[in-house]
């Protein structure tokens, strides 16, 4: 993706839509909750609040049609989780998918991981298209037959049958944790992945499910000393020794699990200054990170706040190298976002495939980009009444006070119940997909 900042400018910064939206309900349960695609962008994950996982596969390209290369549809969909109850604590576990992981293909199958607030799930989705028939010991209908009355011994042949994609547990690891799970990540061992919540990360081998090691444990002997909770953690692309995790003060700490078992003690520690001058009642809350991610080369480190995206790196620990002001005009609208709870929303921040730029969501079903090379930025909208199949994205623009533009919208004119929290990029091509409440839209770069 090397002429991307180019390409951008050609076609005015918009993506065309691949295939309109995907409607999956209008119901509480409904609402998606994660967006993932798989290491070869073949497969496209989401989950929702109502504990569903829906895969959706890429069209083949065909020579009649290749225009149609590009568009996914559903190929799997299944029941992940179950609303349960903690009868010790008294305690509802919602069916809600926090999280969605891929695991890379290794066979005809594709395994993911899935998780609610306290079990992590190993799923395999496979296809059959043939069935066995012509058994000894039971008729076609699946019954016992009477073994005195088998006088011939049949050998059971494989006959075709329609496509069926089955999705099976493999695996359930559950009861490590105490409080709600909001990451897992996959180690590059592919051995190992990580679960982490409020005050513990634990790490996991994928064959065992009755024990995991915790490797960060911050709860102190004193809950009321409590002053910040885990938010986000993963695991370096390329060393599988290594990971981050970002907390609800705005810090990231960098843990190396070489250097001891437990991993309280970090080996980088990433905080940006505060300016004395910015200072308010809000400042603790909208600087508490949401999400974190690796960048594919492992280099960067990615974070992103209310207000803000930040990348780091590596090497530089004291103050961010980029930052990206993603809605800086609600600065002055903090005050009503917290009466209206939205200022603890958790937005969610990930790379294109070659680092070169960023997505963030925002509200009123925006979502924004950020180009690391040419510091362009544009603001697009996932909107059913403005987007048909194949058409041309507008940049959409957001008006502080004074005079307001055809074109522009009034900062006074958001819609705050419209939040794009949760996006996710091809991991080789210019295809995203955006989870706006119940819909999913899938949008591609403009192919001349």
């Amino acid at each position: 993706l090397a002429g991307f900042g180019e390409l951008m400018q050609d076609v005015l910064w918009c993506f065309s839509q691949v295939k309109g939206t995907v409607d999956i309900g209008v119901t509480e349960a409904d609402i998606i909750s994660t967006v993932e695609f798989n290491h070869t962008g073949e497969l496209l994950a989401t989950g929702d609040k109502g504990g569903r996982v829906v895969i959706f596969q890429r069209e083949q390209e065909s020579k009649n049609q290749p225009h149609r290369r590009g568009e996914y549809n559903v190929y799997s969909t299944f029941q992940s989780h179950e609303p349960e109850f903690d009868y010790l604590k008294s305690l509802e576990i919602e069916e809600k998918i926090n999280k969605i992981r891929w695991l890379p293909q290794q066979n005809a199958a594709y395994f993911l991981l899935s998780t609610n607030d306290k079990t992590v799930k190993l799923w395999k989705v496979s296809e059959r298209d043939k069935r066995p028939e012509g058994y000894n010991l039971k008729d076609e209908d699946g019954r016992l037959r009477d073994p005195s009355m088998i006088t011939v011994l049949r050998v059971p042949v494989l006959r075709p049958m329609d496509l069926m994609v089955e999705a099976t547990p493999r695996r359930v690891f559950a009861n490590a944790h105490t409080y709600h799970i909001n990451s897992i990540s996959v180690n590059s061992d592919y051995e190992t992945y990580m679960s982490a919540d409020d005050l513990r990360i634990n790490l996991w081998n994928f064959e065992i499910t009755n024990q995991s090691f915790n490797i960060v444990d911050i709860k102190p002997a004193n809950m009321e000393e409590l002053t910040e909770v885990i938010t986000a953690a993963e695991f370096h692309p390329h060393h599988c020794n290594t990971f981050v995790y970002s907390s609800s003060k705005g810090t990231i700490r960098l843990c190396d699990m070489r250097t001891a078992a437990l991993c309280d003690r970090h080996a980088k520690f990433f905080e940006e200054p505060e300016d004395p001058s910015n200072r308010s009642f809000f400042s603790e809350i909208i600087s508490s990170i949401s999400d974190v991610k690796f960048s594919h080369s492992g280099r960067y480190i990615m974070t992103r706040d209310y207000l803000t995206v930040k990348v780091w790196d590596l090497n530089m620990e004291n103050r961010p190298i980029e930052t990206y002001q993603v809605h800086d005009y609600l600065r002055s609208k903090l005050c009503s976002l917290y009466e209206n709870d939205c200022i603890f929303d958790k937005f969610e921040c990930v790379w294109n495939g070659s680092d070169s730029v960023i997505m963030t969501g925002s509200y009123n079903n925006f979502f924004r980009m950020f180009d690391r090379n040419t510091k362009r930025d544009v603001t697009l909208e996932a909107s059913r009444e403005n987007s048909k199949p194949r058409a041309i994205l507008k940049p959409r623009k957001v008006c502080v006070g004074g005079k307001r533009r055809k074109d522009e919208i009034s900062v006074d004119s958001l819609d705050f119940s419209k939040k794009i929290l949760h996006t996710a990029w091809h991991p080789s091509e210019n295809i995203i997909a955006v989870a706006a409440t119940n819909n999913l839209y899938i949008f591609q770069d403009k192919v001349n």
